[in-house]
C-alpha cells in the first residue's frame, strides 16, 4: 500500500523550524531531476534489511528506493534542497565513503567482557524427548497486492514424532538478502522474483533447522517459510514489506489451520506425518525484516485490516522471538509477549532500532505482556542463519560485519568476544527455545533468561547473553516524563527539537543508543533521566506509587560501553516521608567500539521491604561522576500473568491528492475500528523542504479523516508532497503507518478532485 510514496517516506526529518538549506553543488554520484534525488553507487551494494536512507549532514531526507542493479538509489516525489554535503546510511552507518565514529570513552581503556552470570535452574537449549522428521511443502504462489508476481509457499517443516496430541506450532521467517544464485559467483547474485533463468532461489528458509530440531525434540511442530518473493518486490514498499509478510505469514497459518481440521487428507505428506498442529498455541521467530513482519502479523491477528485475504483468524499467537529485527513503523502489538535478540555486531541494522519493541509497547495495551530485549555480544546479524553464513551456506554468504581496522570486541579471531558461527547459531536456538518454552507452554521458570534476572543459560556456551524487559509483573514507579520532577539529574529528551535537551551530548548521533531510536524528527513525548553528575539525583512522581506487595523494585540503567563497575546507592521515600534504603545498585557497560552499538540499558533489582507501600521519591546516589542515564524504573514480581489483550483501535492511514485551498487544512482519510476513544501522533513532512511537524489528535470508531493542517508558506510555488505517518499513544495500535498528502496548485490541478 502507498507503493507512490514510499521512496520518499523518512524515519527522521528536520528539526522543527530549520530552514531550508541553500542549493549546493552536489558530490559526484548525485543528480537530480524532475523532482527525483538519485544516487549511483561505484559498486554494488548489497541488499539488506536495514533502510537505505539519504541525508544532508545531520538532516534526514528520506527513505531511498534501491533500482534492480543494486547501484542506483532513488528518493521521489520532491527532493528537497539539498546541500553539498550528500550522505547515504544504512542502519545508522554511512555506506558511500568512510565515517570516523569515536566513542566518547578513554582511547587506551580496552572492552572487558562482561561478568560470568549464574546458571539458571533450568536449561531450554537441552534437547528434548522426541526423535524428529523433516520434509518440505512447495505449493502455488499467492498473490499479494502490489506485487506483479505470485509469492511462493514454499516451507520446511520439522516435527516431533511419536508426540501425542495437539502440538503447539512455531512458524519461522527469515529475513531480506539476495533472492537468486549462480554456483558460488558472487557477481551472479540477484535481488529479483522471479529468478532469471540459469539461476537458482536462495533457500534462506532452510537456514534454521539447528532451532527447528531444537523445538521440535521438545513437541513443537515447527515450519520455516521462504519469502524470497517478498524480498525480491518490496523495493518500493512504503513499509519495507511489513504488511507483505504478514499477509505470507497469515497465510501458511490459514493453511495449517485448513490441515489441522477437515482438510487434513489433502495436506502435504510431511504436514500428514507429523503431529497435527494446535493453532491455539502459534509462536512466530522472525529474523530482521522478517521479524517486523512476524510483528505485524501479531498486530494484524488481534485486529486484522479491512481486506485480510485469508479469511477470518483461527489462530492464536502466544509470543514472538524477533532476531535483529527493523522497526521502521514502530508500532507493535502491545498484547503480544516478545523477546528481541540484539545481536552486539549487527552489521547490517546496525543501530539496533529493534529495541522499540520494547520501549514503544511501554504504557500501551494491557501491560501484562512481557517484553524483553537480550543484548547478544559478539553475535553479528546474518549467522542465526546458515543460509547467510559462509561454509554452511549453498550460495555465496559472508560476514556483514565490517571494519576498516581489527575491531576489539567484533573481528573474528581477534576479538575474544566475537562468536564463532556455531556458538552464534546454538545460543539463537536456545533462547529461541526458553521463548517458545514460556509464551507456549507457560514453564515459567526460564522466565528468569528472559527478564533481566541476571542468569544464563548453559547450553548457550560462551555467549554472553545481557537481558531487561518490561511488561509482566510488573506495575510502574518511574516512568520519565513531564509530570516527573527531577532535581540533581536531568529530565532529557530522547529525541530532541532543541540540543541542550538531548539525552546524549551534543553532536552525538541517536544511533549512538538504541532507546533513543527515533521514527520521525522531532518526535515529542520521549523521556528519560540524565545523571550527568557525582550528585544525588532525587525524583519524584506526580503521585505517590503504589509498589504493595512487589518483591523488588527493578531499574534499567545504561552507562557508557566499556565504563567500569558504576555504582548508585538507592533511596525510596513513601508517601508519608519515610525513607529507606535499599541498597546498591552496579552495572558495567557493555563491550564497545566505535564498530558497535552498545550504550544500552540493564536491568538492575533491589529487594523491596514489605513496609514499602508507596514510592512517592527515588533517590539515587552515584559512587564517582560517570555519566549514566535511567530509562525506567518499576515495582516487580516473579512470575508471568496472562497477556489480556486490551481493547485497541487499530488506526490505518490512507493517501490524498487534492488542490490547495484557502483554508490550509486537509481531511486525510483514515480507517478506525474499535471500541473506544484513542490517541495518535501524527507527523508532517514537507518533502521539498524536509520541514516536520508533530501533533496528536483524537479517533474513534466514527472517525473517517484526519485533519492535516498545512502552513501557508508550504503550499507556495507549485505542486507540493508531504508524508504523514502514525504513531500510536493511547487506546490505539497503528497498522498503516505511512500515508500521503499531495497538494496540487490550482494552475495544474486540471479535474483533481
Amino acid at each position: 500500500m502507498r507503493r507512490l510514496m514510499a521512496a520518499a517516506t523518512a524515519t527522521g526529518a528536520l528539526l522543527l523550524g530549520m530552514p531550508a538549506p541553500a542549493q549546493a553543488e552536489r558530490p559526484p554520484g548525485w543528480t537530480s531531476a524532475d523532482r527525483t534525488l538519485t544516487w549511483t553507487s561505484p559498486r554494488v551494494v548489497a541488499p539488506g534489511d536495514a533502510a537505505v536512507e539519504f541525508w544532508s549532514g545531520d538532516r534526514l531526507l528520506g527513505r531511498a528506493e534501491e533500482a534492480p542493479d543494486l547501484r542506483t538509489f532513488v528518493l521521489r516525489g520532491s527532493a528537497p534542497r539539498a546541500t553539498g554535503d550528500l550522505q547515504v546510511r544504512r542502519g545508522g552507518r554511512r555506506i558511500d565513503a568512510a565515517t570516523s565514529r569515536v566513542l566518547p570513552q578513554p582511547a587506551d581503556r580496552a572492552p572487558a567482557e562482561p561478568p560470568t552470570l549464574p546458571p539458571n535452574a533450568v536449561d531450554p537449549g537441552v534437547e528434548g524427548p522426541y526423535e524428529t522428521m523433516t520434509g518440505e511443502y512447495s505449493l502455488p504462489g499467492v498473490a499479494l497486492p502490489g506485487y506483479p508476481a505470485p509469492v511462493e509457499i514454499q516451507a520446511i517443516v520439522v516435527g516431533p514424532r511419536g508426540a501425542p496430541g495437539r502440538r503447539p506450532l512455531a512458524m519461522f521467517l527469515h529475513g531480506r538478502r539476495w533472492t537468486c544464485f549462480v554456483g558460488d559467483d558472487r557477481d551472479a547474485l540477484r535481488l529479483r522474483w522471479p529468478c532469471p533463468a540459469g539461476s537458482e532461489p536462495v533457500p534462506s528458509y532452510r537456514g534454521y533447522l539447528q532451532a527447528q530440531r531444537l523445538l521440535a525434540s521438545q513437541g513443537h511442530v515447527t515450519v520455516s517459510i521462504s519469502a524470497n518473493g517478498v524480498n525480491g518486490q518490496d523495493r518500493a514498499d512504503a513499509d519495507g514489506g511489513a504488511q507483505a509478510r504478514s499477509s505470507l505469514i497469515r497465510t501458511h497459518l490459514a493453511r495449517w489451520a485448513d490441515w489441522a481440521g477437515a482438510g487434513r487428507a489433502g495436506a502435504p505428506a510431511i504436514v500428514r506425518a507429523v503431529p497435527q498442529a494446535d493453532l491455539s498455541k502459534v509462536f512466530l521467530v522472525g529474523h530482521s525484516r522478517g521479524g517486523e513482519g512476524a510483528a505485524r502479523a501479531a498486530l494484524d491477528s488481534l485486529e486484522p485490516p479491512a481486506a485480510a485475504q485469508d479469511g477470518p483468524v483461527r489462530w492464536t499467537i502466544r509470543g514472538m522471538l524477533l532476531i535483529g529485527p527493523t522497526a521502521f513503523g514502530q508500532n507493535p502489538q502491545p498484547d503480544v509477549p516478545s523477546v528481541t535478540i540484539l545481536p552486539g555486531c549487527d552489521g547490517d541494522v546496525f543501530n539496533l532500532q529493534g529495541q522499540m519493541y520494547v520501549d514503544a509497547a511501554r504504557g500501551a495495551g494491557s501491560g501484562h505482556a512481557l517484553h524483553s530485549a537480550l543484548y547478544m555480544v559478539g553475535a553479528n546479524h546474518g549467522y542465526f542463519n546458515t543460509e547467510s553464513t559462509p561454509g554452511q551456506a549453498v550460495a555465496p554468504a559472508w560476514d556483514d560485519f565490517v571494519s576498516d581496522e581489527p575491531d576489539a570486541v567484533c573481528t573474528p579471531e581477534f576479538a575474544p568476544t566475537r562468536l564463532t558461527p556455531g556458538q552464534q547459531q546454538t545460543a539463537g536456538a536456545t533462547y529461541i527455545a526458553a521463548a517458545a518454552r514460556l509464551f507456549v507452554t507457560g514453564d515459567d521458570r526460564v522466565r528468569p533468561l528472559l527478564d533481566g534476572s541476571g542468569v544464563r543459560a548453559p547450553s548457550a556456551g560462551p555467549a554472553r547473553v545481557v537481558a531487561h524487559a518490561i511488561g509482566g509483573n510488573r506495575t510502574p514507579v518511574i516512568i520519565p516524563g513531564p509530570a516527573l520532577t527531577v532535581h540533581g539529574g536531568r529530565l532529557c529528551d530522547q529525541i530532541a527539537a532543541e540540543p541542550e535537551n538531548a539525552c546524549l551530548h551534543p553532536g552525538s548521533p541517536y544511533e549512538d543508543s538504541p532507546h533513543f531510536m527515533p521514527f520521525r524528527t522531532p518526535e515529542p513525548g520521549r523521556h528519560a533521566v540524565a545523571l550527568d553528575g557525582p550528585a544525588t539525583a532525587t525524583l519524584r512522581p506526580a503521585r505517590a506509587m503504589p509498589v504493595a506487595g512487589y518483591r523488588a523494585l527493578t531499574m534499567r540503567l545504561m552507562v557508557p560501553p566499556n565504563a567500569p563497575a558504576t555504582s548508585f546507592d538507592v533511596t525510596v521515600t513513601d508517601d508519608r516521608g519515610r525513607r529507606t534504603e535499599l541498597g546498591t545498585a552496579t552495572i558495567t557497560g557493555l563491550p564497545g567500539s566505535a564498530s558497535t552499538v552498545s550504550r544500552w540499558a540493564q536491568e538492575v533489582r533491589l529487594p523491596l521491604p514489605a513496609k514499602v507501600r508507596t514510592v512517592a521519591r527515588l533517590d539515587l546516589t552515584p559512587h564517582g561522576d560517570r555519566p549514566a542515564w535511567l530509562i525506567d524504573a518499576w515495582g516487580w514480581n516473579p512470575g508471568s500473568p496472562a497477556p489480556h489483550p486490551a481493547a485497541l483501535d487499530r488506526v490505518d492511514l490512507g493517501d490524498l491528492t487534492v488542490k490547495v485551498n484557502d483554508s490550509g487544512v486537509y481531511g486525510l482519510p483514515v480507517r478506525v475500528r474499535g471500541p473506544r476513544p484513542a490517541e495518535v501522533r501524527l507527523f508532517l513532512r514537507d518533502l521539498s523542504t524536509g520541514l516536520t511537524t508533530s501533533w496528536t489528535t483524537a479517533v474513534g470508531p466514527a472517525t473517517t479523516r484526519i485533519d492535516v493542517p498545512v502552513p501557508t508558506a508550504a503550499t507556495e510555488g507549485g505542486d507540493r508532497s508531504f508524508d504523514v505517518a502514525a504513531k500510536a499513544v493511547r487506546n490505539a495500535v497503528v497498522g498503516d503507518y505511512q500515508g500521503s498528502l499531495q497538494l496540487l496548485d490550482p494552475p495544474s490541478a486540471g479535474n483533481a478532485p
